[in-house]
């Protein structure tokens, strides 16, 4: 996170000094909102997510001390800073009972001194946000923030800027491509309290995704003994992750699109109403437009959907990335594989970074754990890829490449459709679509 995308919320009834820290703060290049008022700045956390609030101490109505527990009683993880004109020890004291950061007095004899003061407040921040990602990747087992983002500097930027907030995120890309990942990054950089919660909807047929999702009352259909939690009451106060979106069918599209109006949806079976705060971030490998005009998905549901879309592009656009790749995924499982490699042949690693990966990431990854396994003497061993035709593979448009890929995998495992896709490091459905898209049945 830098320093524009860190968001402070001044709020101060005196307006001469309420402009006065705004303009100090903004031409230090942080994100700056005001209010008048305690009951104003209440408004506005919400929709400005701010990390630090500057709360005058004596305001009409709501006291800075007032407001200063209410944020901390709600959004521990917001910062305060008091602004006094009495700077005595009791009102220190006071505030930083309540979970205030420091205090400022006033008038302000030096800008510097708010500077640095805003500067420990960001550190802090920062150094939080890096210990979560960091329990989150060590838990996950993923790669580095700077890895994840390697040639896709804008996108962490459009990441980094929409996590703060509640606004529903569209991830598009294709298979293997880290969606999943992104969807986590996003999900700890917003700094939700509850869970990360996934499902691939792809993979649950539609006479039970709508019971997965939304849960179940007992007795609700034959095998149902006993009432169950659907996913969105799950992932209360945190994140709610649907992969393969585009898959959802009539039904289950009808309930997610009344989830993201108003919030409120019935488990099967049952009669209350259950509210739920879960964040959505969804994600497709298809172009969903596509999807509006064939009427398989609905067109109020896609736009609800795409507040925030986020286009990750394939691998084969961003080669730079291979080679470090290679060397995390090496470096990441071959003392799991028992194996030790200690050198990357120039040839494989150029065979490597030619390759178009129509798999993308997740295929790469699969691609290593078989050298890893085939190594010996400590030097990875040439990847198996499709050993015939591999020249032709990198000539031609991107769908004849995916195309050839497809038709090979097919054909070296006989037909079977489950084992051609592990091979390619997709999903057996988002096969069968391409199979029946590239008309190869």
């Amino acid at each position: 996170m830098d320093k524009g995308n860190f968001r402070i919320l001044v709020v101060d009834d005196d307006k001469a000094f309420l402009l006065l820290l705004t303009s100090i703060l903004k031409d230090a290049g942080y994100k700056v909102d005001k209010a008048l008022s305690g009951e104003e700045a209440l408004k506005k956390l919400n929709r400005f997510s701010p990390h630090l609030i500057i709360a005058d101490l004596k305001m009409p109505g709501m006291s800075g001390l007032e407001l200063t527990e209410k944020v901390k009683g709600e959004h521990p993880e917001m910062e305060v800073v008091m602004i006094t004109a009495y700077g005595t020890v009791d009102t220190a004291v006071k505030a930083m009972k309540l979970g205030a950061f420091d205090y400022i007095t006033k008038p302000l004899k030096d800008p510097e001194e708010l500077r640095q003061l805003v500067a420990r407040v960001f550190e802090k921040q920062q150094l939080k946000l890096e210990n979560q990602l960091l329990k989150e990747q060590l838990s996950q087992d993923l790669p580095p923030i700077d890895l994840i983002f390697l040639g896709m500097e804008d996108l962490l930027q459009e990441v980094e800027e929409v996590a703060p907030t509640d606004a529903t995120v569209m991830l598009y890309g294709e298979s293997g491509t880290g969606k999943s990942i992104i969807a986590r990054v996003i999900h700890h950089l917003g700094g939700r309290k509850g869970p990360f919660v996934e499902i691939n909807c792809a993979a649950i047929p539609e006479n039970l995704l709508e019971a997965e999702l939304f849960g179940y009352e007992r007795g609700a259909f034959t095998g149902a003994t006993s009432t169950k939690k659907g996913k969105f009451e799950l992932a209360q106060k945190g994140t709610i992750f649907l992969d393969e979106i585009s898959e959802i069918g009539p039904s289950s599209q009808a309930k997610l699109l009344r989830v993201l109006q108003d919030g409120s949806f019935e488990r099967l079976g049952g009669l209350a109403t259950i509210k739920t705060d879960a964040r959505v971030i969804a994600a497709t490998n298809r172009n969903l437009k596509e999807a509006l005009k064939d009427k398989s998905f609905r067109e109020d549901l896609y736009y609800r959907l795409n507040v925030f879309p986020i286009e990750i592009p394939p691998l084969r656009e961003r080669k730079e990335a291979i080679p470090k790749l290679v060397r995390y995924f090496i470096a990441t499982m071959s003392k799991k594989l028992g194996k030790e490699i200690n050198e990357i042949p120039e040839k494989v690693m150029d065979t490597l970074v030619r390759y178009p990966w129509p798999g993308n990431i997740r295929e790469l990854q699969n691609v290593i754990e078989r050298a890893i396994i085939l190594s010996k003497g400590g030097k990875l061993a040439p990847p198996r890829l499709e050993e015939e035709g591999t020249e032709d593979l990198l000539e031609g448009s991107l769908k004849e490449l995916e195309r050839k890929a497809i038709e090979k995998a097919l054909e070296k495992f006989g037909g079977n459709r489950k084992r051609a896709a592990e091979y390619l490091g997709i999903s057996l459905r988002a096969l069968q679509y391409k199979i029946k898209n590239y008309d190869l049945a």
